[in-house]
């Protein structure tokens, strides 16, 4: 395998993985949720302000990690590399 394939892949594993540990995440909170306003019904709207507010913090980690990947995909720092595999 080349160097582009391994950045490739790289990224790929940087979207996947980050897609599916949010997709996780939330849905973990949200059933967290639900069980303590089950519980507690007075605290709903405080544990609402508290949920969207970490929800949001798991998908802005989730773009960090997909900007970086992009990144990677695009600015290749690695181009010096492919470059001499290719003069060979």
């Amino acid at each position: 395998m080349e160097v582009i394939s391994f950045v490739a892949l790289a990224a790929g594993l940087i979207i996947g993985l980050g897609a599916f540990g949010a997709c996780i995440g939330i849905g973990i909170m949200g059933s967290k949720y639900l069980e303590s306003a089950a519980r507690q019904p007075e605290l709903m709207n405080e544990l609402q302000t508290k949920m969207f507010l970490l929800a949001g913090l798991i998908d802005a980690a989730f773009i960090i990690g997909t900007g970086i990947a992009l990144w990677f995909a695009t600015a290749n720092p690695f181009l010096g590399q492919i470059a001499q595999v290719v003069a060979k």
